[in-house]
């Protein structure tokens, strides 16, 4: 009887990196690294030499400089006497929350669609089609001055709100829309708002912790709790509770007409609204293409076993549908968060300052560091755009389908 054994292992030799497999993948991967770091190397080598010829070199104390210049939106302190490196903090701020705003509403508007647009109604399924063939098929540059535009032309200025007999009025005395933004309360904090505040992240974490009890039960058990008004009652009783027991610390600062303008409150500017919905309504429409293959990606039979258990159509689609469609969602949604974040520099051609208006534009002009500044304009949006991915994936894996 003869046994095949592996043939023994010789002595390892530099000619088995060509010519044993077990090495030649590696070998060749190296060859590759090594001749990208000398590409590399040669090209900086040759940009500092060409910038020392010049006279030039590569320096970032300009951002300690006097910036000399206003920005008209700001989530921090800053003034014109402040330094580049402010005025870049501004921008990279104003980019962030563009973006998160966008992202948030572009989910919204994308899932809506996308669900909708598979409806039985049939003139509901076809505005949904429309919706997603319209915005979807023109650049978003172009909504962007059309949503501004409007906003500019069509809404009424502030003197609009003044004297006895005004031409407008503010929402529930509350809020005032008008060509220059939107004005809304601010709040007030008080003595004890910390512990409200608290109060409230606490019910929204007991809010997320029920729902997903409930989930649990009804797919170990099949019992069916109601999680709507349960829910509301987490977030809401604790937090108004304690509101009134702290003695009501949370006021609201109402924007109030004086001179040319609206005092007090929160101005939410017309560039930022224009770029926000602009950004929101193309990648939603996007994002609803992705949900509906998604959907269209689950087997038929999930929906009638869920029909056939007595689930209404809601429920199928909320608790079996969505739940497998979103291995197949999450991947391309990820490149549409990425899209929303670097689409955001369009916020130049309506005025916004973010980073790009900011440090890509002004600093850039007054300064003449082109080099530094592209430089730090690509460090950001490559450090954001692999966070969004990093945190996307992790999501990912989380709710992909899990193997033996």
């Amino acid at each position: 009887m003869t046994t095949l054994t592996d043939p023994p292992q010789g002595s390892f030799r530099l000619s088995m990196l060509i010519n044993d497999t077990r090495y030649r993948s590696l070998t060749f991967q190296a060859i590759a690294l090594l001749l990208l770091i000398v590409s590399i190397a040669y090209l900086a080598n040759n940009l500092f030499a060409n910038l020392a010829a010049a006279g030039l070199n590569i320096a970032y104390d300009f951002l300690g400089t006097p910036a000399g210049y206003d920005i008209n939106q700001t989530l921090v302190e800053y003034n014109s006497r402040s330094t580049h490196a402010r005025a870049a903090l501004v921008g990279i701020l104003n980019t962030l929350l563009v973006a998160f705003l966008s992202c948030v509403m572009a989910t919204v508007f994308g899932v809506l669609a996308g669900v909708l647009r598979l409806s039985n109604n049939w003139l509901v399924a076809k505005l949904m089609s429309f919706y997603v063939e319209i915005f979807r098929n023109i650049p978003v540059l172009i909504w962007i001055i059309i949503i501004f535009t409007i906003m500019t032309a069509v809404m009424p200025a502030p003197r609009a709100f003044r004297g006895d007999e005004p031409e407008a009025s503010m929402l529930l005395g509350l809020v005032a829309f008008t060509n220059r933004g939107i004005y809304i309360p601010a709040p007030v904090w008080g003595p004890g708002s910390l512990v409200v505040v608290a109060t409230f992240i606490v019910s929204i974490v007991g809010v997320i912790g029920y729902r997903r009890y409930a989930t649990n039960l009804l797919y170990s058990t099949g019992k069916l709790l109601p999680t709507g008004w349960p829910s509301l009652a987490i977030l809401f009783v604790p937090t108004i509770l304690m509101f009134y027991i702290m003695g009501r610390p949370i006021g609201l600062d109402i924007p109030e007409l004086g001179g040319f303008n609206f005092r007090g409150g929160i101005q939410v500017g017309a560039p930022l609204i224009a770029l926000w919905f602009a950004l929101s309504i193309y990648t939603g429409a996007f994002i609803a293409e992705n949900v509906r293959a998604g959907i269209q990606a689950v087997s038929k039979g999930q929906t009638e076993a869920a029909s056939a258990l007595g689930l209404r159509p809601g429920r199928v689609m909320k608790l079996v549908v969505l739940p497998q469609a979103l291995r197949v969602i999450i991947p391309p949604l990820i490149s549409q968060y990425l899209n929303i974040t670097k689409n955001s520099s369009l916020a130049i051609a309506v005025g916004y300052a973010d980073i790009t208006a900011t440090l890509g534009g002004i600093t850039l002009n007054q300064t003449g560091r082109a080099i530094e500044c592209v430089l730090l304009l690509m460090l950001f949006y490559l450090t954001i755009s692999l966070l969004i991915s990093a945190v996307m994936n992790v999501y990912n894996n989380a709710v992909k389908l899990k193997e033996r």
